[in-house]
């Protein structure tokens, strides 16, 4: 056995659940993967959070003289249709994504989780109904489940983030439920039920904790879907709403006038797939170190 690394940081102490979390950000960090991507996601998070005291301009400052812009020391990179700096839309682009799915994401994994668990548990009927609803909803493109309850409800954050919510945590019960069925046939599962444990108690005490691995992946897996989700539905106009940066709207913007000014989107695209890309990579470091095979997951 080696000996313990006197220059590594110390684990915090006393909170089992932090210092789990602790180890697990730290295989993760041993992983090439996981550096890269947590690196990338923080970027963009500690972006998000301080933009709004780096940015050079106004983000809805509009210059006439200067619409279409190419690059140059003043613009980075270029301004818009309207005059405006890209680079600062950019760098504000990400927040409105990020409030959305930040929400939307773990409300999305509880209910989904939670659901997939008791579904696992219980079993039956209510299993078998339950499962052929979650088909019926997964056999439908995303997209069109999305516009239908956007365009009927609103725009706003307050359609938005319950609408994302709910159509991304249908594919968590799936999940959820598959991990379940993996542990409920366990000798402790078996012996909670003969100390008289009810349902809620097994499911909190005994099986969430056992299927936190896979539900952490799928997690992840499900926040850069639904940051691609909340993008296109910007680019279509039903997501973030002018003038608001925004990466699916200036993409949608942008792209009236590639042929002449090519850097109205590629400044947003980048962001937004250096984003995609480190969640991704979060999410294979994640798989690795919690040993869950998620090279088979269900697509919303």
């Amino acid at each position: 056995m080696t000996a313990p690394d006197a220059s590594a940081p110390v684990p915090p102490r006393g909170n089992s659940r932090a210092r789990r979390a602790w180890l697990v950000v730290r295989a993760m960090l041993r992983e090439p993967a996981g550096w890269f991507g947590l690196s990338l996601v923080a970027a963009h998070l500690l972006l998000a959070i301080f933009a709004p005291l780096l940015v050079p301009y106004n983000a809805t400052a509009m210059d006439a003289g200067a619409i279409l812009g190419e690059p140059s020391m003043a613009h980075p990179l270029g301004t818009d249709h309207l005059g405006r700096d890209i680079l600062t839309r950019t760098m504000l682009g990400g927040r409105e994504a990020l409030i959305v799915t930040g929400i939307g994401t773990p409300a999305a994994l509880v209910w989904g989780g939670l659901l997939g668990i008791f579904t696992g548990l219980v079993g039956g009927r209510f299993d078998e109904v339950l499962m052929r609803i979650v088909d019926a909803f997964l056999s439908l493109p995303w997209i069109l489940k999305l516009l239908v309850l956007v365009v009927t409800f609103g725009t706003t954050n307050a359609v938005l983030i319950p609408t994302l919510a709910f159509f991304f945590g249908i594919p968590v019960i799936r999940v959820a439920r598959a991990a379940t069925h993996e542990v409920v046939a366990r000798d402790f599962i078996q012996a909670a039920r003969a100390r008289g444990h009810g349902r809620a108690s097994i499911m909190m005490r005994e099986l969430l904790p056992n299927v936190t691995g896979p539900l952490m992946v799928e997690g992840a897996m499900r926040w850069s879907w639904m940051l691609l989700a909340f993008s296109s539905l910007s680019f279509l106009g039903f997501g973030a709403t002018p003038p608001t940066p925004d990466w699916g709207l200036m993409i949608s913007d942008g792209r009236l006038y590639m042929t002449v000014a090519l850097w109205g989107v590629l400044g947003p695209m980048v962001a937004l797939a250096s984003l995609i890309i480190g969640i991704n990579l979060v999410a294979d470091a994640l798989a690795i170190v919690m040993r869950v095979d998620h090279s088979r997951r269900d697509e919303i």
